[in-house]
């Protein structure tokens, strides 16, 4: 399953403490996303000085790039009592009503997963963005009627790995919208370093840059790389984490220098050998690997793409040149036909 894998960016039962440990709680603490970080200090500066609550955020991009560490920082920044939960989590009506007659004024409600909110929900929770009022229906059938309750003036937060399963209504709620994007490599070593200083682990920079250049440019799969190296040069070392057992650590898990796994070489191997390198759809390639096409789309395919090492073409996937290059294999010349 794609969630056992070490390098899946989605959160694992595991992670919860770690994350929690390692997580910024300020602005200046948090690398990368620094025009976010800018629009958001201006922002946040304002509502201060206005002694508002900001307005309503939504924070979108791959998992593991730092959106719920985000929502608990402009909490702790606006100095608001935050409550979290997520779109799965709000069921019925009720639930919605409960939390949001129970939130304080200038508090936040951060609602992970929001495009996973029914539509029934959504329609209840327009009037309590727009408004900061809640319809509550009594009754049923002719005698029916509509009350309306005041709610204290409040922010949501909320973050999503799949922006375009937003509504276009609830989208446009939003006042601040903001799309994380990978990280670059410096940006991953100084999260790796802050890391290693909270968690009192001598990290080499060597080492450091190893871990960073197979982190698929994601902070939460670079902690958990430097986790499981720590527990390998814990068992093997000294522990003091040096380039050569950061590289035997990494080779275990069988993860290589950009970041594939066993299942990323399936992919592109499955289309050279069984496909001629493409164009394949998505559906052939799922079953040759014996996937999901979901979870080709959703989990494989950005990272490779991303990468440069798949391309999606009119008539289906390709296999680019830097793909057969990483694998050690000639490159066809007939590449070039293929991706026009």
């Amino acid at each position: 399953m794609p969630d056992e894998r070490i390098i899946t960016a989605k959160e694992k039962p595991d992670d919860k403490t770690w994350d929690l440990t390692l997580r910024p709680t300020q602005l200046k603490e948090y690398f990368g996303q620094q025009k976010i970080k800018d629009n958001l200090e201006i922002f946040m500066k304002a509502a201060k000085q206005r002694h508002e609550p900001i307005e309503h955020v939504l924070l979108y991009g791959p998992p593991g790039l730092g959106k719920t560490t985000l929502a608990h920082i402009i909490a702790r920044e606006m100095g608001a009592n935050i409550r979290v939960t997520s779109g799965p989590a709000i069921e019925r009506a009720g639930d919605l009503a409960a939390i949001l007659t129970n939130m304080e004024d200038g508090g936040i409600l951060f609602i992970d997963e929001i495009h996973r909110l029914n539509r029934v929900i959504e329609e209840i929770l327009y009037p309590a963005m727009e408004d900061y009022a809640l319809d509550v229906i009594i009754g049923k059938g002719p005698s029916a009627r509509t009350l309306r309750l005041d709610l204290p003036k409040f922010t949501i937060i909320g973050a999503t790995t799949r922006f375009n399963l937003l509504s276009s209504p609830l989208r446009d709620r939003f006042g601040s919208i903001y799309r994380l994007d990978y990280y670059n490599q410096n940006e991953i070593k100084q999260i790796l370093n802050r890391s290693s200083r909270i968690l009192a682990i001598d990290l080499i920079e060597e080492a450091a840059q190893m871990i960073a250049q197979r982190s698929r440019l994601t902070p939460r799969i670079a902690n958990r790389f430097l986790k499981r190296v720590r527990d390998y040069v814990q068992v093997k070392g000294d522990g003091i984490i040096n380039s050569k057992l950061a590289q035997e650590a990494l080779e275990l898990m069988d993860v290589d220098i950009r970041g594939l796994d066993a299942l990323d070489r399936k992919i592109l191997e499955a289309i050279i050998e069984k496909f001629k390198g493409g164009p394949v759809g998505v559906g052939s390639i799922a079953a040759a690997v014996q996937e999901e096409e979901g979870t080709i789309e959703e989990i494989y395919e950005p990272y490779l793409m991303q990468l440069g090492f798949l391309i999606r073409t009119p008539r289906g996937r390709v296999v680019s040149e830097l793909g057969y290059r990483h694998l050690g294999l000639d490159v066809p010349s007939e590449l070039q036909s293929k991706l026009l």
